[in-house]
């Protein structure tokens, strides 16, 4: 376990497929045959093995299935590496205790390759996250540079690692991370592929407010804070390929919600067609709803164009709210403030109480149907 203590000096990220060069494409694979061809297959061998890492250097996708099989057949030679990120995806290094060594690869890495390997043999597919419908026994996957913050954190483990610091709980607070990373290797700290997991709070246990049970009675939680590393498989990162095995907290790790951001992305058009807006210098439309995700959330449900230019500002001013226009009768949108207050608007997500006069900002809202004929007290 000393090993996985130990940063790699080797600061150049390797794009790697699957495990395979793990042996020189130079060196010789001897086939034990006993015959007298045995030269022949080996050269054969030799030859499958360039022509595999040729592929690999050359950027081919990877296949899953042979990665999970070479993997396993080198498994217990790798070293693993932890880093805690958080919200804002900035990388912390940390050392984990000799103690947990029996525990790491099991709960990171053997689940994984098994999955893998069990799928395999039960007819498990591969399918793209961005075209997949959640479909019944299938292993999403999606490209490293699709998911910006993902690409963000592994550049900066691999490029920048003399600009991580060591995760402390005074300066940094575990409730503020987000997921921890293990980056498994090659002994040279080449080869690298990542587990990743994500950090829930209510895994989290803090020393305050916590007791521990020893020896037949309850006493002070004693560690600063203790944490259950979630059992379950989420997500693997194989050089320039993202495999997802649980599809949610893969988008709460990543904020990563391609569908959802898709057809916001078609109702920012749209609204860009209806409504005469003014944004400050260097900022648009569609850079303000891709920071708000509640603004992606409402998009998904929104009708573009039933509540006109002229009537939101009507509205806005019945409303009292601060809704401001230039001199040419554009909205002017200065921040994601300014947005959400527009949205909220053509969305009809204001309302003042009939009974108190007081103003209410709608979280949700069910539209009823017509009314058939008189109410019930005429």
């Amino acid at each position: 376990m000393a090993d996985a203590e130990k940063n790699p000096e080797n600061d150049e990220i390797v794009e790697m497929t699957d495990m395979s060069d793990v042996v020189d494409a130079d060196e010789e694979v001897v086939v034990e045959t006993g015959a007298a061809n045995a030269p022949v297959e080996t050269v054969e061998k030799s030859d499958d093995l360039r022509a595999e890492l040729k592929q690999q250097d050359e950027g081919a996708g990877v296949d899953i299935f042979q990665w999970a099989n070479q993997t396993d057949s080198v498994k217990n030679e790798l070293r693993v590496e932890f880093f805690l990120f958080n919200k804002n995806y900035t990388p912390y290094t940390t050392t984990i205790s000799d103690d947990l060594d029996s525990q790491i690869k099991s709960l990171f890495l053997y689940d994984v390759i098994n999955d893998v390997n069990l799928g395999a043999g039960t007819g498990l597919s591969v399918r793209d996250y961005e075209l997949s419908d959640k479909e019944e026994n299938t292993l999403l996957r999606t490209d490293l540079p699709k998911v910006g913050r993902a690409e963000t954190l592994i550049h900066l483990i691999e490029h920048e690692r003399h600009d991580i610091v060591e995760f402390s709980e005074a300066e940094h607070e575990f409730k503020r991370i987000k997921g921890i990373a293990a980056r498994f290797s090659r002994r040279d700290g080449t080869g690298a592929f990542y587990v990743i997991k994500q950090v829930s709070s209510g895994n989290t246990l803090q020393g305050a407010a916590s007791w521990q049970f020893e020896s037949g009675e309850f006493k002070q939680f004693e560690p600063e804070f203790g944490w259950k590393v979630p059992s379950d498989n989420q997500v693997l990162v194989v050089n320039k390929d993202i495999f997802i095995f649980n599809q949610s907290k893969f988008e709460r790790l990543f904020n990563y919600e391609f569908k959802k951001q898709l057809l916001a992305d078609q109702k920012v058009t749209e609204i860009e067609k209806a409504y005469k807006l003014s944004f400050p210098d260097g900022t648009d439309l569609q850079t303000l709803v891709m920071e708000k995700k509640k603004i992606v959330n409402k998009l998904q449900k929104l009708e573009v164009g039933v509540v006109t230019q002229e009537q939101a500002i009507d509205y806005a001013d019945s409303m009292q709210l601060e809704l401001m226009t230039d001199d040419e009768g554009k909205i002017i949108i200065m921040d994601g403030n300014d947005l959400e207050m527009f949205v909220n608007l053509i969305n009809e997500d204001y309302i003042t109480s009939e009974v108190s006069g007081r103003r209410f900002e709608i979280k949700s809202k069910k539209l009823l149907d017509d009314p058939e004929g008189e109410p019930p007290r005429g």
